[in-house]
């Protein structure tokens, strides 16, 4: 009985491990996708899936290594992942806006502009 249980710890081991080695690429190949781009959006859609990431990560390492404290701190980290994204997507949605609102007053002046040239070409 007690060579049961061994084995499923082993296999249980193995399986965490193997899972910890693959999030750990994917969290390198979604690091790469938020350097490069190529838009704003893509680059929070990583940092986003980046942090979740990293939460998977710690609750794996909450269950491979039995301490209670870990989950405390995957929680808090998702808190903090969460408010970091809605701060990245506010000041993203303020820069957009006020580049559309410049863009929109430029276009304005050369309409005035262009009206004044037909006034006064009449």
């Amino acid at each position: 009985m007690g060579r049961g249980i061994e084995g499923l710890d082993r296999a249980y081991s193995i399986f965490f491990t193997g899972a910890l080695i693959v999030l750990a690429l994917l969290v390198v190949l979604c690091l790469v996708r938020a350097i490069i781009g190529p838009r704003v959006a893509d680059r929070i859609v990583s940092v986003n899936m980046t942090g979740t990431m990293v939460i998977v990560m710690i609750a794996i390492l909450a269950l491979m290594l039995e301490e209670g404290y870990l989950a405390d701190i995957c929680l808090i980290y998702a808190m903090i992942s969460f408010l970091a994204v809605i701060v990245l997507v506010k000041v993203y949605m303020g820069v957009y806006l006020e580049g559309k609102q410049e863009k929109d007053r430029e276009n304005g002046r050369r309409a005035a502009q262009e009206s004044r040239e037909k006034e006064e070409s009449s």
